[in-house]
């Protein structure tokens, strides 16, 4: 089949599923304090990874298997903004990663997106930056390739504009070996170098280079784009607004799933500190619960939630949310609410849309205070059972 009859036939998929978008199926979920109304904006996404919400809060870009698309007025376009070229990276699930505006998108139209690419040494992440002209994204180009090279193992690829103008990129352990049955640490180990950029969060300036400030830029044998090491595979990053530090939630091993608070050149423990075990079923090391000189999560879960997204909720919409951390789970099929300074404990942690029995993958907060989640059914295959909802306050909220 050519290339161009694939993409007519996709674009008639896609047509037929938007067509059917016109009046938007929604339901009324119970939570605490009150209901909530569940929208479905859009379907018939193949494993949708991110959401970026326009500055005018009614056109969302959603990053799905190999493609940039485009919901305009709660209406799926049925031609993408986008197509990873051919050759580029696997075509799978893992085609495409996280998306980010950039903060001066309004003037300057630049969307930033990660991506495997493929290379002599295997496999590794990359950014790349486009501009958006409301129908399509342009003039792509690669401005950042990661030193993160395997054959296989999680890329990570998470992608956030700081306060500052800067870009945090995550990277994942590329651990091929986790789920082979062998306690092989050596692939692992690599987080805890900072010669290379596997296992770290990294920040680089918009263009791709390094800023002059990172932690690392001045030390001999280290990656000047290092911003923290020691993680496994981060997939949440957000600015809490009360204290304008950066937060990151990521995948733990057989259990200890994290939110780590992300301090300047700080190590993270992985993988000799962690509260899971390994895929063996031992622990990560001799001193697994804590080490001098490596910080302890701010919180964990046990069992595994697998985090995929974080953001903080500050809008009008969801009064009793207000200040809220939201943790997207894939295998714990939830949006986790986690409310700080309660009554007799310092957190209160409620999962979200438990009733829906699907993956969270992305949660943004829209301009107007709306909630828009991305969601999928399985982890794995090419079935367009992708979904992006809206999430409204509901009676009695």
């Amino acid at each position: 089949m050519t290339r161009s009859i694939r993409s007519f036939a996709f674009a008639l998929v896609s047509l037929v599923a938007g067509a059917a978008l016109a009046q938007p199926p929604s339901q009324v979920l119970d939570v605490q304090g009150g209901k909530i109304r569940v929208v479905t904006i859009a379907t018939g996404l193949v494993h949708p990874w991110s959401i970026a919400v326009l500055p005018d809060g009614k056109t969302l870009l959603v990053a799905e298997a190999g493609r940039i698309r485009v919901i305009r007025d709660g209406v799926l376009d049925p031609v993408p903004a986008y197509t990873v070229p051919a050759g580029t990276s696997k075509e799978n699930n893992d085609s495409l990663k996280t998306l980010a505006l950039h903060p001066k998108f309004a003037d300057n139209r630049l969307v930033y997106f990660a991506y495997p690419i493929s290379g002599e040494k295997g496999t590794t992440l990359a950014v790349a930056r486009g501009k958006f002209d409301g129908r399509k994204i342009d003039g792509v180009k690669q401005i950042f390739v990661a030193d993160a090279w395997e054959t296989s193992g999680n890329m990570g690829g998470k992608l956030l504009f700081g306060p500052d103008g800067t870009l945090y990129v995550t990277v994942g352990d590329r651990d091929r070996l986790c789920c082979t049955g062998t306690e092989d640490n050596s692939l692992r180990m690599k987080a805890q170098s900072l010669a290379n950029d596997v296992g770290k969060t990294l920040r680089i300036n918009d263009d791709g280079s390094t800023p002059k400030d990172n932690p690392f830029a001045n030390r001999a044998g280290a990656k000047p784009e290092i911003f923290t090491y020691g993680h496994r595979n981060g997939y949440g990053l957000a600015f809490n607004p009360e204290t304008g530090v950066l937060w990151q939630a990521e995948i733990g091993p057989m259990g200890g799933d994290e939110v780590n608070i992300l301090l300047p050149g700080h190590n993270y423990g992985w993988p000799l500190v962690s509260m899971g075990r390994n895929y063996t079923g031992s622990l990560p090391s001799e001193q697994w619960y804590h080490r001098d000189g490596m910080d302890d999560p701010r919180m964990f879960w046990v069992p595994s939630i697998s985090p995929s997204s974080l953001a903080f909720y500050m809008g009008d919409k969801f009064p009793r949310w207000k200040g809220s951390m939201l943790v997207g789970s894939l295998n714990g099929m939830a949006l986790q609410r986690v409310s700080f300074n309660q009554p007799s404990q310092a957190e209160r942690r409620e999962p979200l849309l438990k009733q829906l029995n699907v993956r969270i993958r992305d949660v943004q907060q829209s301009p107007d205070g709306y909630l828009y989640v991305a969601t999928e059914l399985r982890s794995g295959g090419t079935a367009a059972d992708g979904t992006v909802l809206r999430l409204e306050p509901a009676e009695g909220f």
